[in-house]
């Protein structure tokens, strides 16, 4: 029988929360909470982005790869093809040699990030992978007998040049790695919940385990006692506050991964606090290195040896982000391009319509929260703009212009965001649509209509999605439009793909045909 996935019912009951209409409950994250002054002190220093090790690595089996064929090919060329002239059987065993160095490479550990910072570990382990490629070269070439008709000159070449454009290659890496390490680039910035003996207990493994080449940087830790159960410091590492302060202290400062320390057992305790966690854009686990109930070991992900359960993994993270970061910044390039010519006459049809600039800038929230400016063609009377969209545009609303109607019904005043995609980069082309910061349903803030609304802002909005597409856009005018939008804002975070991205891409010009709910 299969064991019970903790995270599925701890996924279920959190995700639970999401259209559940409520102006009490989890505290909301764009409210502004005094952190204490520990807290704070972490949050003014100045992070860097994070670099993901997997893109890394892959970057580095690349660069293997064309350092290796760009040898013997060069080499080839050199030594065979003016002597004995071109023959494909040649490139065809480059090319083998090179795949089977990049399988051996992987096979030896050579992809690992934290062997990047070293330098005898490394060229030691490179020599005998190198070696071992070219041994096994001679022996397929001496069963299959073509030993005679190799050049031993290019091989010996092929030998000696390669690993010393290698080693040239991983010292400049390894010079990078260390630089980036420098910065915190490569750091996993994790905040630890539970400052009690568990706490403790977990950091003194965390420090263990990573005491020489550490990616772990422990940022402090939470707790949702104020009692003398919860220690000022656990492992010398100060406590920053209560669990409801994390969302704050996340928007604040980079934090990748959040571990709990606490046993399975305060399932009840767990659960409180993930309802106000999981809508942060990073990894949360739960530590099972003190229970004493045993999952198979593949249920365990491992932070060094400690032991995790994964509950929540940040969305859109490693290949995933490069991919729609590249999907985003050429594809969004194109639709630049071929909408040059719509956004002029949008842009002269404005300035004759009503004096006043042809475009609009407003606050709206980005990923993780932040403060964006997005931009938008002028819809509104230059004196009667609303920047802070305090009031509901409404059908038939005076403000608008003659222009600023028909532009917004077909979406067209949203074009000067693929700017913001294009060259800022705080938007994508496809993602929950950012609403403004001051955004209200009747009286009350969207967060503090649906629980779970900030979970939204775990990857960065866009100017079309899932919601749109599907009849969720314009105004929101009762409780059942900002549920559904969250509610399909939330499939489309957990369901992303590039394909999934084109879909909505290729259904939007349809949307947009109905006009339904812009004014």
């Amino acid at each position: 029988m299969e064991p019970i996935s903790a995270r599925s019912m701890i996924s279920a009951a959190a995700a639970g929360t999401a259209a559940v209409s409520t102006s009490e409950g989890a505290p909301r994250v764009e409210r502004r909470k005094r952190l204490s002054p520990a807290a704070l002190a972490v949050t003014n220093l100045k992070v860097p982005p994070a670099y993901s090790p997997i893109v890394i690595a892959g970057f580095v089996r690349l660069a293997d790869f064309l350092t290796i064929a760009a040898v013997g090919v060069a080499l080839y060329f050199a030594l065979v093809v003016r002597r004995d002239g071109f023959a494909w059987e040649y490139i065809a065993a480059i090319l083998g040699t090179t795949l089977t160095a990049i399988i051996t490479f992987q096979a030896t550990d050579l992809y690992e990030v934290q062997l990047f910072r070293g330098t005898l570990k490394q060229m030691t382990r490179l020599i005998s992978a190198w070696s071992f490629v070219f041994l096994l070269f001679i022996g397929a070439s001496f069963f299959a007998k073509l030993g005679g008709e190799v050049s031993r000159l290019w091989l010996g070449s092929f030998y000696f040049v390669g690993l010393a454009a290698l080693m040239v290659e991983r010292l400049s890496v390894r010079a990078l790695v260390r630089r980036w390490g420098c910065e915190g680039r490569l750091d996993r910035r994790t905040v630890i919940v539970g400052a009690d003996a568990n706490g403790t207990k977990l950091i003194e493994a965390l420090k263990a385990e990573h005491a020489d080449a550490s990616d772990i940087h422990i940022l402090g830790v939470f707790d949702d006692r104020n009692d003398n159960r919860s220690l000022p410091t656990c492992a010398g590492v100060p406590k920053l506050g209560k669990v409801d302060d994390i969302p704050e202290f996340a928007r604040r400062t980079r934090v990748d991964l959040v571990l709990f320390a606490l046993p399975i057992s305060a399932e009840t305790r767990i659960l409180d606090m993930l309802k106000k966690l999981w809508v942060l854009p990073v990894d949360i686990r739960l530590s099972a290195h003190t229970n004493k109930l045993r999952f198979r070991p593949r249920a365990y992900s491992y932070v060094g040896k400690v032991p995790t359960l994964d509950v929540f993994e940040a969305p859109i993270t490693d290949w995933d982000q490069v991919m729609k970061q590249v999907f985003d910044r050429v594809v969004g390039g194109l639709i630049l391009l071929l909408a040059a010519p719509v956004m002029a006459l949008v842009a002269l049809a404005i300035k004759l319509d009503s004096p006043g600039p042809v475009l609009f800038r407003q606050k709206r929230f980005g990923f993780n929260n932040e403060r964006i400016d997005v931009f938008k063609f002028r819809s509104m009377y230059h004196h009667q703009a609303d920047p802070t969209a305090s009031k509901v545009v409404t059908r038939n609303d005076p403000r608008v212009t003659r222009v600023g109607r028909f532009i917004r019904r077909t979406s067209l005043d949203e074009l000067p965001q693929l700017f913001n995609v294009v060259f800022k980069g705080n938007l994508s082309l496809v993602g929950p649509r950012p609403h403004a910061v001051q955004g209200k349903l009747q009286s009350r803030l969207f967060d503090e209509a649906v629980d779970g609304y900030f979970a939204r802002h775990r990857v960065k909005p866009g100017i079309t999605g899932w919601a749109q597409i599907n009849g969720w856009r314009g105004e929101i005018d009762n409780e059942e439009k900002i549920q559904k939008r969250v509610e399909f804002d939330l499939y489309y975070i957990e369901n992303w793909s590039v394909l999934f991205d084109l879909y909505i891409l290729a259904k939007t010009p349809w949307a947009l045909l109905k006009g339904e709910n812009a004014y």
